[in-house]
């Protein structure tokens, strides 16, 4: 599950997100940060969505969004460069837009897109 937070961008605040599902023993699996206009969002990549959201909740860390993400596996010879142009490419094709896109661990590649349902199919998810 990709979760979107909004953090003040100053010192401190992602470290609070961190600490915050470290403490509860959630593990991040995937990340993206990104800051605009005295604001950061965070993607958080977890699998428990609902004792990611109890920590983040309880730190006073509000969740702005909540994506069923399509992960997908790159390892085994296919990290490579064009990897993510030809995922890209796959999903575009099927008239799908990409929302939000990161790396994650274990060589994955996450996408949340408008049209899951239609980029799976499109991507052979």
């Amino acid at each position: 599950m990709d979760l979107a937070v909004t953090l003040e961008d100053r010192p401190g605040e992602f470290a609070r997100l961190t600490e915050a599902l470290g403490n509860a023993g959630v593990n991040i699996e995937g990340l993206c940060g990104v800051t605009s206009g005295g604001n950061g969002t965070i993607h958080v990549l977890v699998e428990d969505a609902a004792a990611a959201r109890s920590a983040l909740e309880g730190a006073g860390l509000r969740i702005d969004a909540e994506a069923e993400a399509i992960v997908l596996d790159v390892s085994a010879g296919v990290d490579r460069p064009g990897t993510a142009a030809g995922l890209a490419k796959t999903i575009a094709d099927a008239g799908v837009n990409v929302q939000v896109a990161y790396t994650a661990t274990h060589d994955r590649v996450v996408v949340v897109t408008a049209d899951d349902a239609t980029a799976r199919q499109a991507l052979g998810a």
